[in-house]
């Protein structure tokens, strides 16, 4: 689940872990973004968009947007669980930070300097030099595939990323979208010598935790049958335009739907 597209990163990471998993995409397009939201508004418009995934029996549910998870978190564990295993998004700051030097932290800017980043810089970052870098309009341009709208705020956020940092934390999960971008506007900056920038998302070890937390294994040479449930405020619905911009949507999309039960 997440406000928009944002989740596609976080499913396609679950589709190579499990291709035969049968996957429900619930996300809020009337109601997005959410980062400008009331912390209750974001977590009564979560609880809405997990209801809808969870009438469908998942064994897990990812909460996909780092928004929802910073303030709807605590409220969705106790509505759904123990029936249902709740997995966060929190940013890949610890990973990040684990080989020292410089980390620079995109985020929105909601997000950036933020109690709660701070909180995770100060228990994860390990030592390491962390600079948070706001990214404007990012996470909107991302939504609606606006094409220059991305390579604008990548750009911006860019120029004020450390030209010699190590590290990229992407700490919405829209940016992973845009990684390959990203990874080559901070490149453009880099002195000659130094080793290429390394991205760190969230996705792939969101995934793996939601394996262990619905007691599944890693499989990723089974049979690629799984299919595919998008709800859209609660409709099934196919995927949205804007998902087919990525690669991520279009490898979605290929999957066989799911029929619904009568």
């Amino acid at each position: 689940m997440d406000s928009g597209i944002g989740l596609l990163a976080a499913a396609v990471a679950v589709r190579r872990l499990r291709p035969d998993a049968h996957l429900v995409l619930s996300s809020d397009p009337d109601g997005m973004p959410w980062g400008p939201r009331t912390p209750e508004d974001v977590a009564d418009r979560a609880l809405t968009v997990a209801a809808a995934a969870a009438a469908h029996r998942p064994d897990a549910l990812i909460v996909a947007c780092n928004t929802a998870s910073v303030h709807a978190l605590p409220a969705l564990r106790a509505a759904l669980e123990p029936g249902l295993p709740v997995v966060g998004t929190v940013p890949a700051i610890k990973p990040a930070a684990a080989g020292g030097g410089r980390v620079a932290i995109w985020a929105t800017p909601a997000t950036t300097g933020s109690p709660y980043q701070r909180r995770l810089m100060a228990e994860f970052a390990d030592g390491a030099r962390v600079t948070e870098v706001p990214c404007p309009g990012l996470a909107d341009a991302v939504q609606w595939a606006d094409e220059a709208g991305v390579a604008r705020a990548v750009a911006a956020a860019a120029a004020l990323t450390p030209s010699d940092v190590r590290a990229v934390v992407l700490g919405c999960t829209h940016y992973e979208l845009v990684a390959g971008r990203i990874r080559s506007a901070v490149a453009q900056r880099r002195p000659e010598g130094l080793p290429p920038v390394v991205l760190h998302g969230s996705a792939v070890a969101v995934a793996a935790q939601a394996l262990r937390r619905a007691g599944a294994r890693p499989a990723p040479s089974a049979a690629a049958d799984g299919g595919l449930t998008v709800l859209l405020g609660g409709r099934e619905s196919g995927l949205p335009a804007e998902a087919r911009a990525y690669a991520e949507g279009r490898l979605l999309e290929a999957a066989k739907p799911v029929t619904p039960a009568p």
